[in-house]
């Protein structure tokens, strides 16, 4: 119990001093660019009820859900196909990096004429951009397995889908959820980008119009509403990663007492 408070203590310190030092510095702010805290909360309320929500919210998580499960199952895909056979690796290897180098922002208006301006435009830029911190983080832990336990597994007879499942995606897990990690990061930026293009909806596109229409505290409310998302999603992301690495965290807390 005195952990878990512990733990509530670090992670809600520090948000709740720079929400304070918000609201104080921002209290007689009579700047149209930069308004009150309190004003801005006072439009959050009432800017993002129930008709927002499934109208902008929703469809955003949709999008981004759609886009970074694409990723996931390319990029981990790819990354044990390349990271298990060396030559697929040195023929490949040029074109990643070319790849990779490429921001996914500026694939935006050359996706959008092969994919048109709906949602589908939207879910590819989402998952061109995430693939490459799974499909690369994924490369480097297949190629990082354990020479030992393979050859181990090896002499038990272990190949194809078993060796697959009981070794080298256990081995190569950790890694792959560092990818998985920051590619969740950069699927939030590019939901965004993505719909601020040719959009009808989405966080966006919502945040952009509050901006042209000079409604500032409402634009300041979905940005606020956009770091709530990405806690929110960082903190899922965290539950699953512990509940699909215990063991990797048991065996480094077991090293560390």
């Amino acid at each position: 119990m005195r952990r878990a408070l512990r733990n509530l203590f670090y992670a809600l310190a520090l948000p709740t001093v720079l929400v304070a030092v918000w609201w104080f510095a921002s209290d007689g702010s009579g700047s149209v660019f930069f308004p009150p805290l309190r004003t801005i909360l006072e439009a959050f309320g009432a800017v993002w009820t129930g008709d927002r929500l499934t109208g902008d919210v929703l469809p955003s998580v949709l999008r981004l859900a759609g886009g970074y499960l694409t990723a996931v199952v390319l990029g981990v895909g790819l990354g044990v196909l390349i990271g298990s056979y060396r030559s697929v690796r040195a023929i490949t290897e040029p074109v990643l990096e070319f790849l990779r180098a490429v921001p996914p922002p500026v694939m935006v208006p050359v996706i959008m004429l092969f994919a048109g301006i709906g949602d589908t435009m939207k879910i590819v830029v989402i998952a061109v951009g995430c693939v490459w911190p799974i499909l690369l983080n994924t490369v480097e832990g297949v190629r990082a397995v354990d020479s030992v336990l393979s050859e181990t597994t090896r002499s038990y007879g272990l190949r194809g889908a078993a060796r697959l499942r009981h070794l080298v995606l256990p081995s190569a897990g950790p890694q792959i959820f560092a990818g998985l990690r920051q590619a969740l990061s950069i699927g939030i930026i590019l939901m965004v980008i993505s719909e601020m293009f040719a959009a009808s909806n989405g966080l966006g596109f919502t945040i952009v119009q509050f901006q042209r229409s000079f409604a500032i505290p409402e634009m300041w409310s979905g940005v606020i509403l956009l770091g709530l998302l990405g806690f929110l999603l960082s903190l899922l992301f965290k539950m699953a990663e512990r509940r699909a690495l215990a063991w990797y965290h048991g065996l480094r807390k077991s090293l560390r007492s």
